[in-house]
């Protein structure tokens, strides 16, 4: 996904296996941010040179700490993954009925922006496992990976899988799985919403706006009727 070069020193993989030095983390900390920033406007396919012009440093003090696209792209897509988790698990823990669970779940990540974030992987793995159990959709909702989208397309279904030992991944799919479990059998959810399709919710409900406050204005709209439409109805 780019071009790989040397890094000095220890973290080749990004990851802070030796203290670093004050302007080494605060470089650290800015790559990463601008990272987030340019990832969740553009998706993982913008290309480094935007992050590092977000974060005022050289692309090689990116590659420096980050010796390739693809490590970037893991550890910003490792985080969210870890941070919906916590957000599912907070939701599950601090709600007691299902259906405040969820939608608390729901609102909690859709305001963070989360769904600008979200690993496709995720969204694959979520899929995959449905199809095991039974599920007949054919395709996959994947974030774009060229420059400049920043929306989600459609990948067919032979699209490679995240490997199985993704543990994050595995362990979100496992806690927003409780959420839809637990709320189907309240009857508060409808029976043929799957994970994938909350999933999919914190996905399209995060459009990115120029305008802060209209984009939070929107998110909120758009998952307030996506809320709606999850809902089981008397017959």
């Amino acid at each position: 996904m780019g071009t790989t070069m040397s890094a000095a020193g220890n973290g080749r993989d990004g990851s802070r296996s030796a203290p670093l030095r004050v302007d080494a983390q605060r470089n650290l900390e800015h790559v990463l941010r601008a990272a987030r920033e340019v990832f969740g406007e553009l998706g993982y396919g913008a290309p480094m040179e935007d992050v590092a012009r977000r974060a005022r440093v050289g692309v090689g003090t990116v590659y420096r700490r980050f010796p390739s696209k693809d490590v970037l792209v893991r550890r910003i897509a490792e985080e969210e993954t870890s941070r919906l988790t916590d957000q599912a698990r907070a939701a599950l823990g601090q709600e007691d009925e299902p259906w405040s669970a969820l939608s608390r779940f729901l609102r909690t990540s859709v305001a963070s922006g989360a769904g600008r974030l979200l690993p496709p992987q995720v969204l694959r793995v979520g899929v995959a496992d449905e199809i095991s159990d039974g599920y007949d959709g054919t395709r996959v909702p994947q974030q774009r990976t060229t420059p400049g989208a920043g929306e989600l397309r459609l990948v067919p279904e032979e699209a490679p899988l995240v490997s199985a030992d993704d543990a994050g991944a595995a362990a979100l799919l496992e806690v927003v799985g409780q959420l839809v479990d637990r709320a189907r059998a309240a009857g508060e959810l409808r029976t043929d919403v799957s994970v994938s399709d909350v999933l999919l919710v914190i996905a399209t409900a995060a459009p990115s706006l120029p305008d802060a406050a209209q984009q939070a204005a929107a998110s909120a709209r758009l998952l307030d009727i996506l809320l709606e439409g999850l809902r089981s109805r008397p017959i």
